[in-house]
């Protein structure tokens, strides 16, 4: 009899241990995500993240089997929301594993739709990314940890401000708007951005502003997408350099070098601190 409970026992204590050892599996929709995530899991979670090469267009990406298998079978799934990344609303639509926890980010800040969709380039969204998964992860120095790792960027943010609020920029599309808003700069043409993020022609009144604002050097940078080329961005960059305008490319994903959302931002905020000296 003893010999049976023993038995049971230890066998208990095996499939125990095994279920602790297994990794949580998070299916990050942008890479930008994933390696947050990843700082925050560390070991305990294998992070696959779904939008990753940085030489794409993600307003040409399109989802697969495999793609579906993954958030299928995720324990958690993060996506950005309000618009940004419908496909993965489309996915979630389908059945997923028992218990999957789905974090909308866009929630976690407060963002709503018709908002600017870029929003990890807002300073406060991977703080909050991050406590939410602290949380579901019961990882509770993951937040200092990760807030330590913000400093060098905050620090810059600040620092940069005394010499870019005020200033006068535009871009070809959205994507930088909250880190520029951060940084103070008067963002100028932004009917034409969301015109063009949304794959509708630009008015003649709102190209002629734009043009009008690089020719009189209105605007003191010009922003624009690196990963998406088209006839009327690259238009705006010729204008913009014929006429001594800074051009500044942006990216929508994390690329591969540096690595690690902070580098990434902040040889972003470099480049700008270059172009205003």
């Amino acid at each position: 009899m003893k010999k049976i409970t023993l038995f049971i026992f230890f066998s208990l204590l095996t499939a125990l241990t095994q279920l602790r050892s297994q990794s949580v599996s998070i299916v990050a929709a942008e890479n930008f995500y994933g390696g947050v995530a990843s700082q925050v899991a560390g070991t305990a979670a294998k992070v696959t993240s779904i939008m990753s090469n940085p030489n794409q267009d993600p307003h040409e990406f399109q989802t697969d089997v495999n793609t579906a298998k993954a958030v299928a079978n995720a324990d958690i799934v993060i996506y950005s929301g309000i618009g940004y990344d419908t496909w993965m609303e489309k996915l979630l639509a389908s059945q997923g594993k028992s218990g999957r926890i789905v974090i909308k980010v866009s929630d976690l800040i407060g963002a709503k739709d018709g908002d600017n969709p870029h929003i990890w380039y807002d300073p406060k969204t991977m703080p909050a990314l991050v406590k939410k998964l602290s949380v579901i992860l019961n990882k509770p120095g993951a937040v200092v940890k990760f807030d330590d790792s913000m400093e060098p960027l905050l620090a810059k943010i600040t620092q940069l401000r005394s010499k870019t609020a005020g200033v006068k920029v535009t871009a070809t599309e959205p994507v930088f708007g909250y880190m520029a808003s951060a940084l103070g700069f008067e963002m100028l043409n932004y009917d034409y951005q969301v015109a063009v993020m949304n794959d509708t022609e630009p008015s003649f009144k709102e190209t002629a502003a734009f043009e009008g604002s690089l020719k009189t050097r209105t605007a003191r940078i010009l922003f624009y997408n690196s990963q998406v080329t088209d006839p009327s961005t690259k238009r705006m960059q010729s204008i913009a350099r014929e006429n001594g305008v800074p051009v500044v490319g942006v990216t929508e994903t994390e690329p591969d070098n540096p690595k690690g959302y902070v580098p990434w931002m902040l040889s972003q905020l470099g480049i700008i601190e270059s172009v205003l000296k």
